[in-house]
């Protein structure tokens, strides 16, 4: 019988979590783990790397470190690599580490949310808007900005599962659509 790749991941993230916590590194151990996650998406040839069985685990071991941050990377970290790639579950590190990504945002109370606007705006507007956030959540808010033209002007602010749109793009469709009627 064949376990699920989630429930598999989610125990190996939890274990690393709980580990990460007691040695009181956590915050380090998720910015690795950030880190490796975000190397699988920008470098697709390192999971085919990774599952190749002929590639030896030190080699494999050496990849992993250097996508969790090389020399940076804590020695938890290089630990967990090595003892996934000891259980041959090296298949599921990506999944381990965004499952860690999720548990440690849960535990901590970390929100993420996104300000889109039409022009860059000051990190001073930035940080209202997060603080704006904060006081609506009462959790701390991992803030990502894009610049996107195509809104015309305003902002489009979200987080968890609101979206607050006040581009100049949404004012006019609603517009128009009443026009229409």
């Amino acid at each position: 019988m064949r376990m699920d790749i989630g429930v598999i991941s989610v125990r190996y993230a939890r274990a690393l979590l709980k580990s990460a916590t007691d040695a009181n590194i956590e915050d380090t151990v998720y910015a690795d783990m950030q880190l490796l996650a975000k190397s699988y998406i920008e470098v697709p040839v390192l999971r085919h790397t990774i599952d190749n069985p002929m590639l030896a685990k030190d080699k494999k071991q050496m990849l992993l470190e250097t996508a969790a941050g090389g020399d940076s990377a804590s020695s938890l970290t290089k630990a967990f690599i090595a003892l996934v790639l000891k259980e041959d579950r090296e298949n599921m590190i990506q999944f381990m580490a965004n499952s860690y990504v999720t548990l440690y945002r849960k535990q901590k109370n970390v929100i993420r949310g996104k300000l889109t606007t039409a022009a860059q705006v000051s990190a001073d507007t930035v940080q209202k808007m997060r603080s704006l956030v904060e006081s609506n959540t009462q959790g701390t808010v991992e803030f990502e900005t894009e610049v996107d033209p195509d809104i015309i002007g305003g902002f489009i602010l979200e987080y968890d599962t609101f979206r607050m749109d006040a581009s100049v793009k949404s004012k006019l469709n609603t517009i128009l659509t009443q026009l229409q009627k």
